[in-house]
């Protein structure tokens, strides 16, 4: 591991693939049971228009097509032998079981797809979609991303998550028994969350059959109802210095061989109101190596089977 302090997704993918994959972002033109009226019309409380895939290709493009527009734009920045196939906007099991099964069997479909990765909601995942993610797996490896965001229920309730935690271990336990791996999503930084709170919520991910995580730090975005509450009551908003140490304490009680899929995330900079220290990646991805370094603390430290 380049970083034996956390396993990076990075290494896990280099141990696992003998080489370096790179995520094409893409958009399968599904929607979200919070945006078509099924739950609400105006999804979480912090998703914008894009319903998280402001860096997604555009729908209009077919998968083929939009995989090889991702292609030439990594082109010129490195070499670049395979890919992560990623749907990324919206909830990319929510939708007709025969559309689902020709957008996903056209990218691994492509040779150069190492993996598909698919992101969705723990209530989109009936026995038709569960079926098919089985049989693609025999294909390809198949990942899915199920946004949880918190496990406490009075925070889920405020974002409009529209589901119960009984509902994600039932998403959870499902996939499990097929074999098909998960990535969970939390987010760091929720109005009215401590800091005990967030670590509860990693400490559950950890006691899951998760493979990874990613640690998403809150953006408040334009155009977004999280932006009307920020504005209407200020709620804090962690400084780049408590996140850092917030992140490094999430990972001293993550379980050892939980793949680190995200430490941070950089929103949209013509969205980002909000912390605006987070444009600077980079940067905060070093701090974190730092101090990590500093404290000569690392994943799992803290870890209780």
């Amino acid at each position: 591991m380049t970083d034996s302090r956390y396993r990076s997704l990075n290494d896990a993918l280099r141990e696992r693939f003998g080489e370096k994959l790179y995520k094409l972002t893409l958009n399968g033109g599904c929607t979200c049971p919070n945006r078509d009226g099924t739950l609400g019309t105006r999804g979480c409380i912090f998703c914008s228009e894009g319903g998280s895939g402001e860096f997604a290709a555009s729908p209009l493009l077919s998968v083929r097509e939009q995989i090889e527009d991702g292609k030439r734009r990594l082109a010129g920045k490195r070499p670049v032998r395979k890919y992560i196939a990623y749907f990324q906007a919206y909830t990319n099991t929510y939708a007709p079981i025969d559309h689902l099964r020709r957008i996903f069997t056209e990218a691994v479909s492509c040779p150069e797809t190492a993996v598909l990765s698919i992101a969705t909601r723990p209530d989109c995942l009936g026995p038709d979609v569960l079926s098919l993610l089985e049989e693609l797996n025999r294909v390809k490896p198949v990942w899915v991303e199920l946004g949880l965001q918190t496990i406490h229920e009075k925070t889920a309730a405020f974002i409009r998550r529209g589901y119960s935690l009984p509902v994600f271990d039932r998403a959870m336990k499902e996939l499990d028994q097929r074999g098909i791996e998960t990535v969970v999503h939390t987010i760091l930084g929720l109005p009215g969350e401590t800091d005990e709170m967030m670590l509860d919520t990693v400490r559950y991910v950890s006691h899951t059959k998760a493979a990874g995580i990613k640690l998403q730090l809150l953006h408040i975005l334009k155009h977004t109802d999280l932006a009307d509450y920020y504005e209407r009551t200020g709620f804090h908003v962690l400084s780049r210095d408590e996140y850092v140490d917030l992140v490094i304490r999430c990972l001293e009680v993550c379980r050892p061989d939980l793949v680190i899929h995200r430490l941070t995330g950089d929103g949209p900079k013509d969205l980002l109101i909000a912390p605006e220290w987070s444009q600077a990646k980079r940067q905060v991805l070093n701090e974190i190596h730092k101090e990590l370094k500093r404290r000569d603390t690392f994943q799992g430290r803290l870890y209780v089977p």
